[in-house]
């Protein structure tokens, strides 16, 4: 990447005759945040609570148990309440907010803030369609410890952009940069931008996840599996940075999707080879296979150091 605010520990080494990048938490200590996270969460099995869309409730909920979390799935009023105080992370994923589901997830978020359980919010396909725009603002609003989404729906999130195709982004995650630097300053939390390379913020610090591989783009739920994961690695992070955790979470998911790629004909047998890569990842893998780079938070008119 020729992006000079972007430098991995080695390459600020050579330009500036030290050992740390130029910015932000050091690359090689969030790598090893993220292998640790990950033999954490095996040993304590989060409690994950997504509610989510009906397309992707399997797929999220298989992603989750081999990970090594304990995936659930109540979406009913009267119930999303209580069980978000039980859990130890919850999504709101807003692919299929029809009216049951819309009030549970006002009573989770209800809940969570009770229990003090972190809580994603996965503003699926806002912009141009209104109801979920209006309830993807409403939640908002309530504080959720992460957010995650495309470029296209982070723009609109931060009412910046009409939204994408449907669950297709227009937008590269660089042209939602300073949206996302926005929206973590202003509301306190982690925003993630999925693309090619993932860029996660916490307003202070921007860093880029380059583990992946585009044939997660081609399985349904590739996308929303994601926000569980965040929640999950958010319901063991202790009193640890939430972009420690999610900034794990990218990492393990975009490591998974490389080991999948290989060997795979196509999508069908990526889509099984991925939640077999899920469950076979070791935390040694994940820090030796990072691909991280990190830079301190620039709001626009700023301009380069």
């Amino acid at each position: 990447m020729s992006d000079p605010d972007f430098r991995t520990p080695e390459e600020a080494g050579r330009v500036s005759g030290t050992a740390e990048p130029p910015s932000g938490p050091p690359a090689a200590a969030l790598a090893a945040a993220a292998a640790a996270r990950l033999a954490e969460l095996r040993l304590r099995e989060p409690l994950t609570h997504s509610i989510t869309n009906s397309v992707v409730t399997g797929f999220t909920a298989n992603a989750l148990l081999a990970l090594g979390a304990s995936p659930a799935m109540v979406d009913i009023a009267g119930e999303a309440g209580v069980f978000a105080g039980i859990a130890d992370g919850v999504l709101l994923n807003l692919g299929t907010p029809a009216p049951e589901q819309r009030r549970a997830m006002r009573e989770a978020v209800a809940g969570a803030a009770r229990a003090g359980t972190p809580w994603v919010l996965d503003p699926v396909a806002v912009g141009a369609l209104p109801v979920r725009t209006a309830l993807a603002a409403e939640l908002l609003a309530a504080g959720p410890a992460a957010v995650r989404g495309n470029a296209s729906e982070i723009l609109a999130l931060a009412g910046r952009g009409g939204g994408g195709r449907g669950v297709d982004s227009a937008d590269g995650p660089d042209a939602a940069r300073e949206a996302a630097l926005t929206l973590a300053l202003a509301h306190d939390a982690v925003v993630a931008v999925s693309g090619p390379a993932d860029l996660i913020t916490d307003g202070a610090s921007i860093v880029r996840v380059e583990n992946g591989h585009p044939l997660l783009t081609r399985v349904t739920g590739g996308g929303c599996a994601l926000g569980a994961v965040c929640a999950a690695f958010l319901g063991v992070r202790g009193d640890r940075p939430a972009l420690e955790a999610v900034v794990a979470a990218h990492l393990v998911y975009g490591l998974a999707a490389e080991r999948a790629a290989e060997g795979a004909a196509g999508p069908g047998s990526f889509a099984v080879r991925f939640i077999d890569a899920l469950g076979a990842l070791s935390p040694d893998e994940v820090s030796a296979g990072a691909r991280l780079r990190v830079a301190a938070a620039r709001t626009a008119g700023e301009g380069r150091a």
